[in-house]
């Protein structure tokens, strides 16, 4: 319990902002009441206002839970959270794309509802995320070197025609390349040079597959080689050239998005993780426990690490945004003294917005 002014935790108060249920409760002392900060009732007085960690701690100082918003029980935001983590593991034990109308009744929501919560959540539809699914599945079974056929049958597509219908999509190459691990496949890269480094860039005809930093081009070079050993690496074009000079730009001065076309490969969860870390404001963090819960997976904190440390597309997947639950900074896979240079760069130019009109 903590008796001293907490302007954050009053504000939320004031403002029945959801976001907060579960941070703290407050209590009222002239009703002898506590409250999640959402609760719909009437502001109290800020003098007769005492705050919690947790709702033990409210009831042991002899505070009653308000029947409005009933704190004791989970808060909704959580309750969906927990209904979109149920859906996604259901939806990916599931040989076939379960029906909408199946996993809203699962979740006990209306359709509607349903989509919105789930969307939300995760980034894309529950038949979205279904065809994700579906992709990875493939993309396990021709990486092992399975037949196409079987591979494509396996994964819960009923004809093959739908699938060579997005295989390039679902692929980024013809099925047979993929399995024979990306033979044939070319490659454009080149590198540029910014303050905190040497920086390549690659990209494959869907877009942008890798953006790195280092020190040695060179490095960076065998590295990207090492990654696609049977693909054929060429120098980029002018157009490829523009987008590196765009990506330079980014790094020495982050003024606006970054707007590249990706070309995006990673499991499911990984882009789940990826999605909502490309949803982090410039000058904006978030911690490993926050991205989880967005992504509907509340336990997954470690699991959201290691996908960040996978992620090969430096800034434009911007996993640099990613900090632990104290505000300190954990392992980049670029270095950390990189990641700290890049976090000042915006949050200096989030400030500067800021005050553009002060």
């Amino acid at each position: 319990m903590s008796e001293q002014p907490h302007a954050h935790r009053w504000a939320a108060v004031l403002a029945n902002d959801a976001r907060a249920d579960g941070d703290f409760f407050y209590a009222v002392k002239t009703t002898g009441i506590y409250c999640r900060p959402s609760c719909p009732s009437r502001p109290p007085r800020r003098e007769n206002v005492l705050f919690f960690d947790d709702a033990a701690q409210a009831e042991q100082a002899g505070f009653r839970a308000c029947k409005r918003c009933q704190p004791q029980q989970r808060s909704r935001a959580g309750r969906n959270t927990e209904r979109v983590a149920q859906a996604c593991r259901f939806i990916e034990d599931s040989d076939k794309a379960p029906s909408l109308a199946v996993l809203a009744e699962r979740a006990g929501l209306s359709r509607f509802h349903f989509q919105r919560v789930f969307k939300d959540a995760i980034g894309m539809t529950p038949r979205q995320y279904a065809i994700a699914c579906r992709e990875r599945r493939v993309q396990t079974a021709l990486a092992s070197g399975q037949d196409v056929t079987e591979a494509v049958f396996g994964a819960g597509y009923e004809s093959s025609g739908h699938f060579y219908a997005n295989a390039d999509q679902a692929l980024g190459m013809a099925p047979t390349a993929y399995r024979n691990g990306g033979a044939d496949q070319v490659i454009r890269f080149a590198l540029g040079e910014t303050t905190l480094g040497t920086i390549l860039v690659a990209g494959t005809e869907r877009g942008i597959c890798s953006i790195s930093l280092g020190d040695d081009p060179e490095g960076l070079i065998q590295s990207l080689q090492a990654r696609f050993a049977r693909a054929q690496l060429i120098g980029g074009d002018g157009v490829f050239e523009d987008y590196v000079a765009t990506v330079v730009g980014f790094v020495e001065a982050p003024v606006q998005a970054l707007d590249l076309p990706l070309d995006i490969r990673g499991t499911v969860f990984q882009q789940r993780v990826w999605h909502a870390l490309q949803r982090i404001p410039c000058g904006q963090t978030a911690s490993y426990a926050e991205i989880a819960a967005r992504i509907g997976a509340p336990t997954a904190a470690r699991a959201v690490a290691r996908a960040c440390a996978g992620n090969t597309l430096a800034i434009a997947i911007p996993c640099h945004r990613v900090v632990r639950t104290d505000g300190a900074l954990s392992g980049y896979r670029w270095g950390v003294a990189r990641k700290r240079a890049l976090l000042d760069r915006e949050a200096k130019v989030a400030h500067n917005d800021a005050h553009t009109d002060c």
